[in-house]
């Protein structure tokens, strides 16, 4: 088996997030007897990262036209969202979990680099993506599709996991400059992918079921849902003592007013993907590496419902939290094995097969001898 990396597209991030929502939705779960796990978890997509991003390297080094290729393809630009987000998802595991493993100070130092380039390459797409569907990709509203979203979500996955490198900044403006920012970037996010999802829920209703091979791309809905809830919950935990008591009890008033019907639209849109799904199985649907929409959306549910039960007390976001990291640990399951399986026969990395080309018309004569 010859493995080649001409066909390796941005959309491969995916795989790295999604290993670092198990991690990071298992340790926000607080399982204690489970957190040797999580950071073995943990170990695997900071592994995963530094393979993909050396293949990744090597893609740009000698398949330039294909690279740039990805960039102008209106279907394939939007994942370059997924690196800012599996740079920041590993980042910040290593704060939470990999401690643990390559002790605090190294975890920190690595954390923080992963922030500031995951975050400065997530604003960079938030820009570029959307400029160039605007300038050169033409995307038609039906064409919408769930993938839009992703440019869009990696600047809220910033704000959600900044607050974690408060600890490790002086006291005072440092840490009031850090929770700010992650406010601004939350709020970037949020009116941007409100924005881009009423395209999405248009296309949706007007235009019918998505694509097979795309329909898991429902779940990424999930994603801002539930990161914006968790991040609201991270704002509040970091508030006080941060900025002034007035301002740190709205941030906690945030947590719950914000994340508590945000968190009840996310399991009604949860509930929607999965009829969706459901019905794309049983029409033929196979497996696609589309099937890692199943991990990281999910994963964000499980911090936000765990965040929510921090803040409210409520032993019912707890057990809503439990519920979810199983469907997580069962689409994490279920994307990985399809996964190794295409490559091990190659089908991942091979060349795109091209659209069977549309039937001609029939020729046929009439009874007055013209062909039509």
């Amino acid at each position: 088996m010859v493995i080649t990396v001409r066909h390796l597209g941005p959309h491969w991030y995916a795989s790295v997030m999604g290993s670092a929502a198990l991690a990071l939705g298992g340790g926000a779960l607080g399982v204690g007897g489970g957190r040797a796990l999580f950071v073995g978890v943990w170990a695997l997509s900071l592994l995963q990262l530094v393979v993909l991003l050396s293949a990744r390297l090597l893609h740009w080094a000698h398949h330039p036209d294909q690279a740039r290729a990805h960039l102008h393809d209106p279907a394939v630009a939007p994942f370059y969202g997924c690196l800012a987000m599996a740079l920041l998802a590993v980042g910040g595991g290593a704060l939470t979990l990999g401690r643990d493993w390559v002790g605090e100070p190294a975890a920190v130092a690595l954390g923080s680099v992963l922030f500031a380039a995951g975050t400065a390459v997530g604003l960079a797409a938030a820009v570029a993506v959307p400029y160039l569907m605007a300038v050169r990709h033409r995307a038609e509203p039906g064409q919408a599709t769930p993938v839009w979203l992703l440019p869009l979500v990696a600047p809220m996955v910033s704000a959600a996991l900044g607050p974690r490198l408060a600890p490790h900044l002086p006291p005072g403006q440092p840490r009031e400059t850090l929770l700010y920012a992650c406010f601004a970037l939350f709020g970037l996010s949020l009116l941007s992918t409100l924005l881009m999802l009423a395209l999405v829920f248009g296309r949706l209703v007007t235009g019918g079921p998505l694509p097979l091979a795309l329909t898991p791309t429902l779940f990424l809905v999930l994603g801002p849902l539930g990161q914006s809830t968790t991040a609201v919950g991270a704002f509040a935990d970091l508030a006080t003592g941060v900025v002034p008591a007035s301002y740190a009890t709205g941030f906690r008033l945030l947590a719950v007013l914000y994340g508590v019907p945000v968190m009840g639209f996310a399991l009604l849109w949860l509930a929607s993907a999965a009829l969706h799904v459901v019905r794309a199985w049983r029409q033929g649907m196979r497996f696609a590496m589309t099937w890692w929409a199943f991990t990281f959306p999910v994963g964000t549910c499980v911090t936000g419902a765990a965040a929510l039960g921090r803040h409210t007390g409520l032993a019912a976001y707890h057990w809503l939290a439990v519920g979810l990291y199983a469907l997580l640990v069962g689409g994490w399951v279920a994307a990985a094995t399809g996964t190794v399986r295409g490559l091990l026969s190659g089908e991942l990395l091979a060349e795109p097969r091209p659209a069977p080309a549309a039937p001609r018309p029939a020729r046929v004569r009439t009874t007055s001898g013209a062909v039509r």
